[in-house]
């Protein structure tokens, strides 16, 4: 009986993780966990593809376990070719797990020859340092980038409105920070642009941005709703505080 069932379970768990990863509708996860063999074997049929998606997902499933894997993975693939790529993909690696100092020391090795200017390591390079609190190398960073088309409007741009106003560069973080005040988007960033605001004698400027995500999370899809509800209670938390 125990033979049977682990199998099962192991298989129940990949569909739910594939399910929720791909955004499936809440019927596959009733089907999958009312019927657990036969629910999983028709999702696997109906919605997993390839062998392709079912390994990758399975990859996926080894790294939210162990998140130290892809780091390891990407250390072989360095250690086997020290390429652009390799390297830049251990940064991101070490950057998802939060070492930022690992990612920085990566990033900015490749920022050499051909690639000295390349737009996404210095982008990633500036938020690795603000995590690092290394606000003045941000600006440094940031100048090198900041006349470039991908910079306006970009994340790399708030976090370089962030670290001006860590130095207390107000007036030209708020010139930086509030490019990100786009609607339909950028929730979690807006409202700390609103908290900006408030900090700094704004009230109406915040107040405005609050409301404009309250609304907007009226017509949000279930999926979104949920993704964004810590967030959205905040925004009516602090809104609230603000009468």
């Amino acid at each position: 009986m125990i033979r049977f069932f682990t199998p099962v379970l192991i298989l129940q768990l990949f569909c739910l993780y594939h399910a929720y990863k791909n955004r499936k509708d809440y019927f596959w996860y009733l089907l999958i966990l009312m019927l657990p063999l036969v629910g999983a074997i028709i999702y696997l049929i109906t919605q997993v593809f390839n062998k392709a998606d079912i390994e990758k997902v399975t990859d996926e499933i080894a790294t939210a376990i162990i998140p130290s894997k892809k780091v390891k993975d990407a250390e072989k693939r360095l250690a086997f070719a020290d390429t652009f790529q390799n390297r830049v993909a251990l940064a991101d690696a070490h950057f998802e797990n939060g070492n930022f100092e690992e990612a920085s020391t990566h990033y900015s090795a490749v920022l050499k020859g051909n690639f000295q200017n390349d737009f996404y390591v210095i982008s990633q390079l500036i938020s690795s340092n603000y995590y690092l609190e290394q606000y003045e190398e941000v600006i440094q960073l940031a100048a090198k980038v900041k006349n470039k088309q991908e910079f306006k409007n970009s994340k790399a741009q708030y976090v370089y409105g962030l670290a001006l106003d860590a130095v207390g560069r107000t007036e030209e973080a708020e010139e930086n920070l509030k490019t990100i005040d786009q609607r339909y988007s950028n929730y979690a960033e807006r409202l700390v642009l609103a908290k900006f605001y408030e900090r700094n004698g704004k009230s109406a400027a915040a107040i405005e941005i609050l409301d404009e995500i309250i609304a907007e999370s009226e017509h949000m899809s279930n999926h979104n709703k949920r993704m964004y509800r810590p967030v959205v209670q905040e925004v009516k938390k602090f809104r609230a505080e603000l009468q």
